[in-house]
C-alpha cells in the first residue's frame, strides 16, 4: 500500500529522511511520532508527491510515485485523503458544499455528487448539519465535515495530520473512534501525532522517527524515550526495521 525503500531527502544541510525503508499495509492503522523535526511531514509530503526524494523509491497504491507524470499526480491524490489539525473548511461553503467541492475538482458529475455526499455526512455522523456554516460548528463537528470530504472519493489511504490537535479530550476520542470505524471499513489510516495518550490507548502500529531515521516499529504505545532511541538506533539504520510489515 506504502512502500518506501532506502528513501533518503534532504534540504540543504537538513536532513528530512535518511535512508528509510518502511512497509505499511492495506488495512493498517499505523501512528507516525517523533519529535519536531524529526521527519513526519516530509514522510508525508513524500507521499503525496508534494516533494522528491534525492535517494530510493516510494509506492503507494501500486503506483510508483517517483516516476509518475504529471498527468498520472491526479490519480495518486484521489487515492489518498488528508484531514488537518485546523480542518481547512471553506468559510463561504456549507458543509454540503465542502464535501461536494472535493468531488468536483476531480470532475465528479452532480448526480454523483448528490448521491455520495449525504452517504458520507452519514458516515461521519453529521448529516443533520448538511446546510450550516463552519463558523456554526464546533470543532469536532468541523473535523468530521474534514473527514467526510477526505472521504467522498472513496480513497484507498487516509492521511491524518494531528487531527486532535485542536480539539478537547472527549472530542477527540469521537474522532479518533470515527476513524478507527473507517479504519474497519478497510481504509488503510496513517496518523501523525503527538499524542501519546491516544497512542497508548489505541494499542495500534506505532512507528518512531527521529532525526530523520525510524528508531522504533512495532504495535504498542508511545513507548521511546529520546534518550533511548540513540541507544537503539544502530539496530535500525538502513534497513527500516519493520517488525510487522
Amino acid at each position: 500500500m506504502i512502500v518506501f525503500d532506502n528513501v533518503t531527502k534532504n534540504y540543504n544541510t537538513n536532513i528530512g529522511l535518511d535512508h528509510v525503508s518502511v512497509r505499511i499495509k492495506k488495512g493498517d492503522f499505523v501512528f507516525l511520532v517523533g519529535p519536531s523535526g524529526a521527519g513526519k511531514s516530509t514522510f508525508v509530503r513524500l507521499v503525496l508527491k508534494e516533494i522528491e526524494p534525492d535517494e530510493g523509491r516510494i509506492f503507494v497504491n501500486g503506483l510508483e510515485v517517483n516516476t509518475l507524470t504529471n498527468r498520472l499526480i491526479p490519480k495518486l491524490r484521489r487515492s489518498t485523503g488528508i484531514v488537518f489539525q485546523d480542518f481547512r473548511l471553506l468559510p463561504n461553503k456549507t458543509v454540503f458544499e465542502n464535501v461536494a467541492f472535493a468531488m468536483e475538482i476531480t470532475h465528479q458529475t452532480a448526480r454523483q455528487i448528490r448521491r455520495q455526499v449525504p452517504q458520507v455526512l452519514g458516515l461521519v455522523g453529521i448529516s443533520i448539519k448538511a446546510d450550516k456554516y463552519p463558523n456554526q460548528l464546533a470543532g469536532g463537528e468541523q473535523q468530521r465535515v474534514a473527514i467526510a470530504r477526505a472521504l467522498v472519493n472513496n480513497p484507498t489511504v487516509l492521511i491524518a495530520d494531528e487531527p486532535t490537535g485542536n480539539l478537547d479530550p472527549d472530542t477527540s476520542w469521537e474522532i479518533m473512534r470515527l476513524l478507527e470505524q473507517i479504519n474497519l471499513r478497510g481504509t488503510t489510516i496513517l496518523m501523525v501525532t503527538h499524542a501519546k495518550d491516544i497512542v497508548d490507548k489505541m494499542g495500534k502500529r506505532v512507528i518512531a522517527i527521529e532525526k530523520g531515521k525510524i528508531v522504533r516499529d512495532e504495535y504498542g504505545d508511545y513507548g521511546y524515550k529520546e534518550e533511548e532511541a540513540h541507544s537503539h538506533r544502530g539496530a535500525y539504520i538502513g534497513g527500516g526495521y519493520n517488525k510487522h510489515a
